[in-house]
């Protein structure tokens, strides 16, 4: 079994092209977190960035509410955006699992 250096070499970078990708891709991948119907809704974006946080009127007249809505709405959004990456990983051929 002949080993080539130079081989693994461009396997390497290839990976680290296909790395360097699939990170930029993150930024284009979203996901819309909600509770309570959409009473509080929460923009993720692929890099687990909030981008946007939306509160209804009628849910701010009571703040402990409010608060285990804004936190199910976080939750809802991780996971649909963790579910968005698995699913871009593998398509590209990585492990998605986060």
């Amino acid at each position: 079994m002949n080993i080539n250096p130079f081989d693994i070499l461009k396997n390497a970078q290839k990976i680290q092209e296909q790395m360097n990708g699939f990170q930029e891709k993150l930024g284009y991948i979203t996901a819309t977190g909600a509770a309570a119907a959409g009473l509080v809704e929460v923009d993720f974006n692929g890099k687990l960035e909030v981008l946007a946080v939306r509160i209804a009127p009628q849910a701010m007249d009571d703040a402990e509410m409010l608060q285990d809505l804004v936190m199910a709405a976080i939750t809802d959004g991780m996971t649909k955006v963790k579910e968005a990456i698995a699913g871009q990983a593998g398509a590209m051929g990585f492990p998605g699992t986060l």
